[in-house]
């Protein structure tokens, strides 16, 4: 059945080969990646693996054994480029290796803060497993610490560092790319109760220090003290191997309905693919480990000859500060929202709809709506804003109702 290999070791990367093996593929399965060991989890790094509750075994996606009795080859070693006409990937060691299909998972990487002082000692980003150990040990000496940067992993750094912080925050509003307004504000108000400080509206136009960074200057000029500075102002996504080799980029590899690139032989997958998104209604590159999975898995399918469109609906989630909120659906141009549930007591959902159509449900420690939401959301047509109003906005109960 030939040879499927597969750049990135990160989650999608590991889905793919581990889902090829689960579907009875007996050829070769090659799994590349440029850190040392298994695979393992990412989202732990900003949580509990920071915080020094979860340890170096509980981030592993499976352990050494697993890859042995599947058969999957793992290699440490970074990719430099692709022969697509001789099917071939050279590695930087001048090794090459010859595939029959070839699966990108190559990821992203840390967006870089354009500005004076970047580069000093003591300024830190998260990303892989090395970054989150540096960061552990930073924070025992600290005793400024800002975080720039207040979406998802600059939130919940906050939230698992064990102090207080100061985030501050370019837009107007945190989770700006990613929540709704309704859910900025509560978790803003949230991050400030539990004692950290939240500046909106505030670029960085410096860092300065000597032997190692000590103050934040702010746009407005104003400097904050500091002794160890994240950085996490977004990502991009890993292209550099896929332009080098021809492939359309456009915010990330370009993929079909099915994430094959224009290269038939090639696919693209999890944070580094842009695809056409149903939910979204246009091509969308997504950065969650649902994402990751589901396109692994429907990439496996394919080589295994149940191809099918990938139409998975994107879920995601984030623990902060004894909050979780849980998100299902793309809330790309909603024009209306409802909160239902007990905001006071911190246990609510905030629907979202576009042309009073339910599009997005956020879920703040209500699990059972997110449960619904995406069963809802399965389902066509999807839920109408006259429908949910006269079940008082209870998914709940619309859900039984619907399926009575």
């Amino acid at each position: 059945m030939g040879t499927v290999l597969v750049v990135g070791a990160g989650q999608s990367g590991f889905q793919a080969a581990a889902s090829l093996r689960d579907r009875g593929f007996d050829g070769r399965v090659v799994l590349v990646g440029d850190e040392p060991g298994v695979p393992y989890q990412r989202p732990p790094l900003s949580k509990a693996y920071l915080a020094g509750t979860a340890g170096l075994e509980q981030l592993h996606l499976r352990g050494e054994d697993f890859f042995a009795e599947k058969g999957i080859e793992l290699v440490d070693a970074r990719v430099k480029s692709i022969d697509r006409a001789a099917n071939r990937v050279h590695f930087d060691d001048d090794e090459e290796l010859a595939y029959d299909h070839l699966v990108l998972a190559t990821g992203a990487r840390n967006r870089a803060l354009p500005v004076p002082g970047a580069d000093l000692p003591g300024v830190l980003a998260l990303r892989t497993r090395d970054d989150a150990d540096r960061l552990r040990a930073s924070l025992s000496d600290a005793q400024d610490v800002v975080v720039v940067g207040g979406g998802f992993i600059g939130l919940e750094f906050a939230s698992h560092a064990g102090r207080p912080v100061t985030v501050v925050e370019a837009q107007d509003r945190l989770l700006n790319r990613v929540a709704s307004p309704e859910i900025s504000g509560y978790f803003a108000e949230l991050h400030r109760e539990a004692g950290h400080t939240v500046l909106l509206g505030q670029g960085v136009s410096a860092l300065h220090g000597d032997s190692r960074v000590r103050e934040v200057e702010l746009s407005d000029g104003t400097r904050l003290p500091a002794d160890l500075v994240v950085i996490a102002v977004g990502v991009v996504p890993e292209t550099a191997l896929a332009e080098a080799a021809g492939l359309d980029i456009a915010n990330g590899v370009v993929v079909d309905a099915h994430l094959r690139t224009a290269d038939p032989r090639i696919f693209a997958i999890g944070d580094c693919a842009n695809f056409p998104c149903v939910q979204a209604g246009a091509a969308t590159r997504l950065e969650s480990v649902q994402n990751a999975v589901d396109q692994a898995r429907c990439v496996a399918a394919a080589l295994t000859g149940a191809e099918e469109p990938y139409a998975s609906l994107p879920w995601f989630w984030t623990d902060q500060s004894g909050a979780k909120l849980q998100i299902a659906g793309i809330l790309d141009r909603a024009d209306r929202t409802v909160v239902a549930g007990d905001r006071e007591a911190g246990k609510f959902s905030v629907l979202s709809f576009r042309d009073d159509v339910l599009i997005a449900v956020e879920s703040v420690n209500r699990p059972a709506d997110h449960i619904a939401a995406r069963r809802l959301f399965t389902a066509d047509p999807h839920p109408a804003y006259a429908d949910l109003e006269a079940s008082g906005f209870d998914l709940k109960a619309h859900l039984k109702a619907r399926v009575a």
